[in-house]
């Protein structure tokens, strides 16, 4: 038995396959923020069946750590004169014009940034020898001060790892949790590579201590990680680079994304993807955009992920009055303790009570029936905001409903049209627990011209766990020039191939399901960036040809240089199958459960809701309609049209949109 579980701000979500019939299952259970693993374990001993159970998991234990600053107490150990390396970072201001503005502070405070004595060259030559006497004091320190992670960055170790390697040798007899920047991040960039490092220190121990207790409750089953590359991994590697775990959960939504819109013939989408706290989007064009220079809470981190774009719009995100008495959305959350206010437990309104009191959300069908909303708590916290803002109850609950819909909007926007996209030639593919309910507004907001909301949208991030490949990315600074020969770069790969191979054969993979994807980082001589091209006969070529590409111009008579290595290591797990359907021959109105006033901008519309269940393949049906699933609801717009796909996803054709 394989089964996807991920962990949301309001929901944990479990998907699960049964290899031996084909069988696909999804189920949720209320998150615990105060103990992840609770929700998980509740979950799981629901579930029947004897033997290993395969468990790929999505964890916001790693993003949270850094987003709340919980995480280890960090000491960093640089080279003599390097010690405000981090403070100093780029000297890029974060708002230009804002002569107040601040950068995040650094996650070590200056007392904890720690100098030693040793220089390595950028050759990799020793040109001076590390104080190893120098040492005792520096662990000394760590011991009075209660550090718990050391992160190591020394001088072009990724040249000559020989001094990280005794430094780190010295903290970890101490009884210290080390990161050692080699094996983070073997790249030139010091401030980012020192930057990554101290986040993987800094995460790693809460990360590690969540894993084991995972892991100590399920003594029997094979548990991985979903990591922010789109693959996974086994607990020990996520705990010890948890920094590659900061997406965990994201990661998950956008390969079930890719899997769902290919398999319905749709190559170009926008990911939308909507829970309870957050909404996370991204943009494919055949295949996920990977980004290697990222930020989480403002820090730079430099490991291969997967490009998601969050915003603090969810569905429990707070309605509130500013200090100029306008109304506003978020980014604050309700959470799933106490949850909105329709939950039973919170006195605050958020976008799910708007969405209940609008009529979109049927009180006694949401959660399948299983969890009835308390509608009289919800229209009490918004009689109070209304009347602070001095609006009408209906004014305030569509206004809050137009405020999230404008940040996912703009979130949108990021990703397309501020990369050079134009959003009217993508498909949104909305997901999660309430992205159904807005992704026909943002659609038309955008001009996009359909919805493709899938048959498991609301638990798409569990089932992209178990839709993903163990994967694995290694690289290595090089410094060499374009011409080197392929013999030369072999030579120069080969360590990294026989690391990748190695560690795939510790996860398990069979060596028939392994497969390697070398690439090199190249530029023109005196840039300050690279492109990432596929290792091959024509390397140069191709690099010309992609500058030109990206940049519109290029110089085939221009010294380039190959700046590093690198191989993506995969192993191929086997994956569930998604199921194509006979067309349904029942006619449309037996899937209606009632007619109820819907509120839209126009005003009360008496509205037709589906049963989601029962719709097959190849009925339609126009809008306005709410269609209703056990774990979500999707509404129609006035105008729009709807037709369930042979894989029972729900597209809904944008009226109005050429």
């Amino acid at each position: 038995m394989r089964i996807g579980v991920d962990t949301g701000g309001t929901f944990t979500d479990f998907v699960v396959f049964d290899p031996a019939s084909g069988q696909l299952d999804t189920f949720k259970r209320l998150s615990t923020p105060h103990d992840p693993a609770a929700a998980i374990l509740d979950g799981l001993a629901q579930l029947a069946g004897n033997g290993q159970r395969h468990i790929v998991h999505g964890s916001t234990v790693a993003t949270n750590a850094v987003l709340e600053r919980k995480g280890a107490k960090v000491a960093l150990v640089n080279t003599q004169g390097f010690r405000d390396l981090l403070q100093i970072g780029r000297q890029n201001r974060p708002a230009l014009y804002d002569f107040l503005a601040n950068p995040p502070a650094p996650l070590v405070p200056r007392a904890d940034r720690l100098e030693v004595a040793e220089r390595i060259a950028a050759d990799g030559r020793v040109q001076t020898p590390l104080d190893e006497a120098a040492l005792d004091a520096l662990v000394a320190h760590c011991q009075r001060e209660g550090i718990e992670a050391v992160a190591i960055c020394l001088l072009f170790s990724f040249a000559n790892p020989a001094h990280e390697q005794a430094v780190a040798a010295r903290f970890a007899a101490a009884g210290f949790n080390v990161s050692v920047s080699h094996h983070i991040l073997p790249e030139f960039r010091e401030y980012e590579r020192a930057s990554t490092t101290v986040l993987n220190a800094y995460v790693s121990p809460v990360m590690s201590r969540y894993l084991n207790k995972l892991a100590a409750a399920l003594p029997a089953d094979h548990l991985q990680i979903m990591q922010s590359n789109g693959g996974m991994a086994g607990p020990r590697l996520a705990g010890e680079q948890a920094v590659r775990c900061i997406l965990s959960g994201p990661a998950g939504g956008l390969v079930g994304a890719q899997a769902v819109a290919g398999a319905a013939g749709y190559a170009r989408i926008l990911t939308f993807d909507m829970g309870g706290t957050s909404t996370d989007v991204a943009l494919i064009d055949g295949a996920a955009q990977v980004s290697r220079s990222s930020q989480i809470g403002g820090l730079p981190v430099h490991v291969p992920m997967l490009a998601i774009h969050t915003v603090g719009s969810g569905g429990g995100s707070i309605a509130w009055r500013d200090a100029g008495g306008g109304l506003q959305v978020g980014p604050h959350s309700a959470g799933a303790d106490p949850g909105p206010a329709a939950y039973g437990r919170g006195e605050l309104p958020t976008v799910t009570d708007a969405n209940v009191l609008l009529g979109r959300i049927r009180p006694d069908q949401f959660f399948g029936g299983r969890m009835p909303l308390d509608t009289a708590r919800a229209e009490a916290a918004f009689a109070r905001l209304a009347a602070e803002l001095g609006i009408s109850v209906e004014e305030c609950q569509l206004g809050a409903v137009h405020i999230a819909n404008a940040h996912m909007a703009r979130a949108l926007r990021v990703i397309s049209v501020e990369k050079g996209h134009d959003p009217r030639d993508f498909t949104l593919l909305a997901f999660g627990g309430a992205g159904g309910l807005h992704a026909a507004d943002l659609a038309r907001a955008l001009g996009m011209p359909r919805v493709l909301a899938p048959r498991h949208a609301a638990t798409l991030s569990a089932l992209g766990m178990l839709l993903a490949d163990v994967v694995k990315d290694y690289s290595r600074t090089v410094m060499l020039p374009g011409v080197t020969p392929a013999a030369e770069l072999d030579m120069r790969l080969a360590p990294l191939l026989s690391s990748a191979q190695a560690e795939l054969a510790a996860e398990g993979v069979a060596a028939a399901d392994m497969q390697f994807q070398p690439s090199a980082d190249l530029r023109y001589a005196g840039q300050s960036f690279e492109l990432n091209l596929p290792l091959g006969p024509q390397l140069l070529a191709d690099f010309h040809r992609a500058h030109q590409e990206a940049y519109g111009y290029h110089d085939v008579e221009a010294a380039v240089e190959i700046v590093n290595l690198r191989v993506q290591a995969i192993g191929l797990t086997q994956r569930p199958h998604l199921p194509a359907f006979e067309p349904s021959t029942q006619p449309i109105e037996s899937c209606v459960l009632g007619h109820y006033p819907v509120r839209f901008a126009s005003g009360l519309v008496d509205t037709p809701f589906y049963d989601g269940a029962r719709l097959g393949a190849g009925q339609r049906f126009a809008g306005p309609a709410v269609v209703v699933r056990p774990d979500t609801t999707i509404l129609v717009g006035e105008g729009d049209h709807a037709e369930v796909d042979a894989f029972l996803n729900l597209v809904i054709t944008i009226g109005g949109v050429a």
